[in-house]
């Protein structure tokens, strides 16, 4: 696998992977994610990495964008940083399990798994109502609530290539009642220590392309700030309609890629 992805590293693997870098950041910095959503599918169905390789990548790429993300909208002081903390004391621990899972699972689980993992995000999206004005009460209660949030969202993150904000997001603010921006803050500082966390695992496993993570997080740092500062000026609902429909436009891709890839294995 190794030898295919360094014959692979010419003019368009590095343009390509610029491309996915750009547009990975500027979702970031507008939805509060890692950027994973953008970052595997890509990273699969135009250089032609597997599930795995884009996931662990995809991990790594993760890390510089959510630090470039998490300063953005701290000068607008959007980020709970105590619940956020919370959130990376499970999700380092939870990230140690998806990536553990990630060598067992076979690739069309993976693309089948990741392709349902947006259909949730995509209902969360019309689910939750968005405010700005919401606050997040710290108690006992949330905070073993955000505990276990964490515990998933670093499973998620190990296994599938994500920063965990596409679900922390959403739960943050349907569940904990917090504003969506302050949940995008939040979401972007938690991401930190799991991506790394995760990170270190894949590499242990040697389940990451380096070079591609660097160049796509070097790009992602590009526009994560002009995502973040375009959050704040538009509307919520209107941001989840459209985030609704890239996802949408993913996942039919996904899903007929692992189409494709059961086919071939027959």
């Amino acid at each position: 696998m190794a030898e295919e992805v360094t014959r692979a590293r010419g003019a368009r693997y590095v343009i390509t992977c610029i491309g996915v870098g750009l547009l990975a950041g500027l979702m970031s910095g507008l939805f509060g994610v890692g950027g994973g959503t953008v970052i595997v599918p890509l990273l699969v169905l135009v250089l032609g990495f597997d599930q795995r390789l884009a996931a662990g990548t995809s991990l790594g790429a993760i890390v510089p964008t959510a630090s470039v993300g998490v300063i953005s909208y701290a000068l607008n002081d959007s980020v709970a940083w105590i619940p956020a903390l919370i959130l990376a004391g499970g999700a380092v621990i939870g990230a140690q399990i998806g990536t553990a899972l990630l060598a067992k699972l076979s690739q069309t689980v993976l693309r089948w798994g990741f392709v349902g993992f947006l259909g949730v995000v995509i209902v969360m999206l019309f689910v939750v109502i968005p405010s700005r004005d919401a606050v997040l009460e710290l108690t006992w209660w949330t905070g073993l609530g955000l505990i276990a949030l964490g515990l998933v969202t670093g499973v998620l993150a190990g296994l599938l290539g994500v920063g965990g904000g596409i679900i922390v997001v959403p739960a943050l603010i349907f569940l904990f009642g917090t504003s969506d921006l302050v949940a995008k803050g939040t979401s972007l500082l938690m991401m930190i220590p799991t991506a790394i966390s995760g990170t270190i695992g894949n590499i242990r496993r040697h389940n990451i392309d380096l070079v591609a993570a660097g160049i796509v997080g070097l790009a992602a740092i590009t526009t994560t700030a002009l995502g973040a500062w375009i959050a704040v000026r538009v509307d919520p609902q209107v941001g989840n309609i459209l985030f609704a429909a890239f996802l949408v436009f993913i996942a039919v891709q996904m899903a007929m890629k692992a189409i494709r890839g059961r086919k071939g294995a027959r």
